[in-house]
């Protein structure tokens, strides 16, 4: 993991090492013809709608059409292995997703490593949870939670939308640094989940903020915490979990990547653009209105990150024994 974090690291940075005179002559040339933008899902989630996005945006920037390319299964590793063994050309590029920090761990079958075969190219954005319970649930605080759980061990059902999914590995981390033990039960996605904790079948969850919203205002589910680092505008009485378990977070997001060995000039040009769109008041609003806070900043940047959440998970699911289906 050491070695791979930091050969990761270096193709990170590599932009800022490339001469200058070779990254323009490169990135003068670049695009002379369509991208395609791989998608680790099928067309219509949020990971879709964020894709196309920015392909829009790239393609009016670009002078090039950018297609999306949605080839979904196996947890997003399809799509990931697809991108990743395209030529280093610039032209194929992959929605990131937190899925490639988390299934590593997980999949002892895959047929590439992100950590070496990705170069990261930019940022995107956050996707905050939040974690919610019905309200026959008697705990209205973290704390209260915290205690209750421990006074019912075992007892407690989690709902998450699949095995190794956001939403499970974020209530897994909140067990491993609250000391608690919560049955886990996982579902074909959030939208099949979310019924059963409605009836009461199933006592908490980590949400999708967006999509927990209307249940949470109409006194449906009850939020106790999110899961970003700090409070959220769309629910501001509402605390973050790290407020009280110091360090805690656990957000999806999505960004860029490339496969290892696209030209640094080119990684840097489309990382130019990337940002750009989420400078543009319109796009911010777009991503806002998806729950998505934005998430900019260089290629290394991103690619630290990137290295960071895979080593996180990867405790979380040794701690969990977390297993692919």
């Amino acid at each position: 993991m050491r070695r791979s974090r930091r050969n990761f690291l270096i193709l990170a940075t590599g932009a800022a090492a490339a001469p200058t005179l070779a990254r323009i002559a490169s990135a003068d040339d670049y695009p002379s013809r369509p991208i395609h933008l791989v998608v680790q899902i099928p067309p219509g989630g949020s990971p879709d709608i964020v894709g196309r996005l920015i392909a829009q945006w790239l393609s009016e920037r670009l002078g090039q059409p950018v297609v999306v390319d949605n080839r979904a299964g196996a947890s997003g590793n399809i799509g990931t292995e697809f991108a990743l063994k395209a030529v280093p050309d610039g032209y194929t590029l992959l929605l990131a997703m937190s899925s490639n920090a988390i299934n590593p761990s997980i999949y002892s079958d895959l047929h590439f490593n992100f950590m070496r075969d990705a170069a990261p190219v930019a940022s995107i954005s956050h996707i905050p949870l939040v974690m919610e319970v019905n309200p026959n649930v008697p705990a209205k605080t973290i704390p209260e939670f915290i205690a209750y759980a421990k006074a019912n061990p075992g007892k407690i059902n989690m709902a998450s939308g699949g095995t190794g999914t956001p939403l499970h590995v974020a209530g897994e981390l909140f067990k491993m640094m609250a000391g608690v033990d919560l049955t886990h039960v996982a579902y074909r996605g959030e939208s099949s989940a979310m019924p059963d904790l409605l009836s009461g079948q199933m006592q908490v969850m980590f949400g999708v903020m967006p999509a927990s919203l209307g249940y949470i205002r109409d006194g449906r589910v009850r939020a106790l915490g999110v899961t970003s680092a700090k409070r959220q505008d769309l629910l501001p009485d509402v605390p973050a979990i790290a407020e009280f378990l110091s360090g805690y977070e656990a957000s999806g997001w999505y960004g860029v990547a490339a496969p290892a060995g696209t030209p640094p000039d080119v990684v840097a040009k489309l990382n130019k653009e990337v940002n750009a769109a989420l400078a543009d008041p319109e796009m911010r609003k777009r991503l806002d209105d998806l729950g998505c806070g934005v998430f900019a900043g260089s290629p290394a940047d991103f690619g630290k990150f990137i290295a960071d959440e895979t080593e996180k998970w990867a405790k979380v699911n040794k701690f969990a024994n977390i297993k692919a289906e």
